[in-house]
């Protein structure tokens, strides 16, 4: 099923279930969505996104809420922290399972032998692979430092 079609469902579904905090992040989520949308048409695109950018909305919206968190933690304000963790558990259950430390480095070896990478200068199609490939399951900024020490 199609990553918006899901959303759409667990929206409704948390509406007749009167789930008021996951009802509002799925809300989050579809405005995102719909805004991602919207500047596509501009582009000239009618179709709207496809799941590859609703997944990358997504990881965006888990990233931005952990750093709140953090935050939050930090400043001692802990029911504010506990709100982000909730949205960021309800955003989770639409992305893919994220690739652990050994399947990440098994996806950078596969795709640097792919792209016959053998320099630092090969790292944009190592990393285009990647992002091509696992999107949603890769954490990418943790996956660069890894690229680049492969290739180094």
């Amino acid at each position: 099923m199609e990553l918006r079609t899901r959303v759409s469902t667990a929206l409704k579904e948390a509406m007749k279930a009167k789930e008021a905090d996951r009802l509002s992040t799925l809300r989050l989520i579809t405005a995102a969505i719909k805004d991602r949308d919207i500047a596509a048409r501009g582009d000239g695109k009618d179709e709207g996104v496809g799941d590859d950018v609703v997944l990358a909305i997504m990881g965006k919206m888990v990233k931005q809420r952990q750093e709140s968190a953090k935050i939050y933690e930090e400043a001692g304000r802990l029911e504010l922290a506990q709100d982000e963790l909730s949205e960021i558990k309800t955003i989770e259950d639409f992305l893919p399972r994220q690739l652990g430390e050994d399947e990440a480095a098994a996806a950078i070896e596969s795709a640097i032998v792919e792209v016959d990478a053998s320099s630092i200068r090969d790292m944009g199609k190592v990393m285009a692979v990647l992002k091509g490939k696992y999107t949603g399951q890769m954490d990418f900024g943790k996956t660069g430092p890894m690229v680049k020490e492969k290739l180094g």
